[in-house]
């Protein structure tokens, strides 16, 4: 079915009207004052190259390109044929941990960069799911809800960093919640959370919000950003390591118990972070194994646009418009 995009600017076709009265008073004007010059057949020998038909199709064209220029800016198109606009896909939530112990070096550069590569990817790989984003350290907070805008989604990707939370620590039982919350809790399936994160914390309250994560049929993949053995956190502020109160240097370890907790009893799986290709892969191969629901009216619906040919016949019609001359010329022959 045809259809306008930016149907408003149809309107800009009512200005042909007030146009083509002007131009009528301007005839009118002309032969008002043919008339008051004086002899009329010394009138007509004066303008005898003079030819009306071609000032007349002159204004007939530019007429023509103006309608054609506004027509190709409502933009004329019809659906690209088998695109419906309606997706299947997953609800998928991404908690992101954003706290000072993701700024060890174990993985080069940091945590926290190498998470955001990661998600990055996975985002390249999203496909026709939703996807929305929480960051956490000692708070959660909701980042971005659900959307199929991946490119804003990257986008705040690029923006998380450890400033983004005030309270420090690794509040994963929070996160997780706030995950819950923001999928459709009156379904019992098509619903996935990505929590990357080093674990380092233990969180009690995780425990109890993964059991109803279960009931709620939300699955959870983990990814373990870190290494066991741990390495100290850098502090950009102090330009030094991060130490105690005592004056020693803090090592912070990755915690995989939790995360592989977690993702085994919500069904889920446990990533441990190798390389951003291969753990995005293994994440997203999973999800698209998950069972699907249909987004309507999410999707991005393709249509194959014409506005393009509407522009090109209007540049047409103006170059003829120069081309077409006032005068008679023995060459031309449209018209006299």
């Amino acid at each position: 079915m045809v259809s306008f995009q930016n149907t408003d600017f149809l309107l800009g076709l009512l200005v042909l009207i007030p146009v083509t009265l002007l131009f009528v008073m301007v005839l009118r004007w002309k032969k008002k004052v043919k008339k008051q010059i004086g002899d009329e057949e010394l009138v007509n020998s004066l303008t005898s190259d003079y030819s009306p038909t071609y000032f007349n199709y002159k204004f007939l064209l530019i007429l023509a390109a103006l309608a054609l220029c506004i027509i190709g800016a409502a933009n004329m198109r019809t659906p690209a044929p088998g695109n419906t606009g309606n997706r299947a896909g997953v609800d998928v939530m991404v908690a992101l941990d954003v706290s000072n112990s993701m700024l060890a070096q174990d993985v080069k550069p940091n945590r926290l960069e190498r998470a955001k590569q990661v998600l990055g990817k996975i985002i390249d790989k999203m496909g026709n799911n939703r996807m929305g984003m929480v960051v956490f350290a000692g708070q959660a907070f909701l980042q971005m809800p659900l959307t199929t805008d991946l490119a804003a989604a990257k986008l705040y990707v690029s923006n998380a960093s450890t400033d983004a939370v005030p309270t420090q620590g690794t509040v994963i039982g929070d996160a997780l919640r706030l995950c819950n919350t923001s999928l459709d809790t009156k379904e019992k399936k098509y619903k996935a959370i990505i929590l990357i994160s080093d674990g380092e914390d233990h969180d009690e309250k995780a425990t109890a919000i993964v059991k109803n994560l279960q009931d709620n049929g939300v699955v959870v993949h983990t990814i373990g950003i870190g290494s066991p053995d741990g390495a100290p956190i850098f502090d950009p502020g102090a330009n030094d390591f991060k130490k105690d109160e005592s004056g020693n240097t803090v090592v912070s370890k990755l915690n995989e118990h939790d995360l592989q907790l977690i993702a085994t009893q919500t069904g889920g799986e446990y990533h441990l972070f190798s390389t951003s290709d291969e753990v995005a892969s293994r994440v997203v191969a999973s999800i698209d194994q998950m069972e699907k629901k249909q987004i309507g009216g999410t999707g991005i619906r393709v249509y194959n646009s014409f506005f393009q040919w509407f522009l090109l016949i209007a540049v047409i019609f103006l170059l003829l418009e120069i081309i077409i001359p006032e005068r008679k010329m023995k060459w031309f022959t449209w018209g006299k």
